[in-house]
């Protein structure tokens, strides 16, 4: 488990975590998402939206299609899953001709694409990432920047857990201890 860690996140800002297996980078995301409860200290989130958690599996129902995915989670969100909303989300991630193909004959990459789409679709201030490139071919992982960037330059905040550097010069860094 990690201790000691101590930081703000402002508007506009992306901070990338590192550390070897095991050194908690999807424990301290899951708690900064309400999802685990921290047993010392504590998690400040500000706001009164919930940060948008995305781990490293998609998240997904496999007999439903990325517009049914997206769709079903917009309205878990309280909000109208307008049908061309989802479809320009879906098309932002490169997934133009698969949005009706249930996920289950998607491949790993095609699925984590339509995981991606919430992040388009999201009203969200924070997001949490955890390993965003699971899965991503080149242009899979340059979506995934495009959207985080233009995600804080809009005046949200981005977490990212990741073993490899996401090849940001203004990402600020945050390193755990095996």
């Amino acid at each position: 488990m990690f201790q000691g860690i101590d930081f703000d996140l402002e508007p506009g800002e992306l901070m990338e975590v590192h550390g070897p297996n095991g050194s908690g980078k999807t424990t301290l995301l899951r708690c900064i998402a309400g999802l685990f409860k921290e047993e010392s200290g504590h998690v400040d989130v500000a706001g009164e939206e919930r940060p948008l958690y995305l781990g490293h599996k998609p998240g997904l129902s496999l007999l439903l299609t990325p517009l049914e995915n997206l769709r079903w989670y917009l309205a878990l969100q309280g909000r109208e899953p307008r049908r061309e909303d989802c479809l320009s989300a879906l098309r932002r991630v490169g997934l133009n001709g698969s949005h009706l193909v249930p996920c289950r004959s998607l491949s790993a990459g095609q699925q984590r694409r339509a995981a991606l789409a919430r992040l388009v679709a999201s009203s969200a201030p924070l997001w949490l990432l955890d390993e965003p490139f699971a899965a991503l071919d080149e242009s899979g992982r340059e979506i995934v920047l495009s959207i985080a960037q233009a995600h804080c330059h809009g005046g949200g905040a981005v977490v990212c857990a990741t073993h490899e550097d996401l090849g940001l010069a203004d990402a600020r860094r945050l390193e755990l201890a095996a």
